[in-house]
């Protein structure tokens, strides 16, 4: 089947069977792989892209139901050289150790903002919890996204 997807802004038609994921589509078919595989089941999120700028994670996302729909992975969220605020966040408080969960908590952190709904850092933990550091940049992570809110960089 055909998809028409506008991936980091740029307009896209894919071939793909019926029940291939967006996660496979991105990474093997448009060699977008900053977005990550990680339990393949919908429970770690390390794949989280947005979707018309909503969190979703694209391993449990179908491809061919998303036709028409825009997509930002991490590789779309900086602008030429500047990196995205939360990027930058990231790095100042050491938000990473492994790397390997970044793509996916940067795309979720940025939906989240969007959203409106993380006023408290407990709020923000609270809706970050779907996307899973295994190697203790929790905290980092949180205080990035606090720190971009308190600034109001998104």
């Amino acid at each position: 089947m055909d998809v028409s997807l506008t991936v980091n802004g740029v307009k896209r038609v894919v071939s793909v069977l019926p029940w291939v994921s967006l996660l496979d589509t991105l990474r093997e078919e448009l060699n977008l792989t900053g977005t990550k595989k990680g339990c393949d089941h919908g429970q770690c999120g390390a794949c989280t892209v947005l979707c018309d700028d909503k969190r979703i994670v694209s391993c449990l996302t179908l491809t061919v139901a998303n036709d028409g729909a825009r997509i930002t992975t991490v590789e779309g969220l900086a602008q030429g050289d500047n990196l995205h605020p939360l990027q930058e966040a990231f790095i100042e408080h050491d938000a990473f150790q492994c790397g390997y969960c970044t793509p996916g908590q940067l795309c979720s952190a940025v939906g989240l903002l969007r959203e409106g709904k993380a006023n408290t850092l407990e709020e923000v933990k609270e809706l970050m919890s779907g996307n899973l550091c295994r190697c203790g940049a929790s905290i980092g992570i949180v205080n990035a996204i606090m720190d971009v809110k308190k600034n109001k960089h998104e």
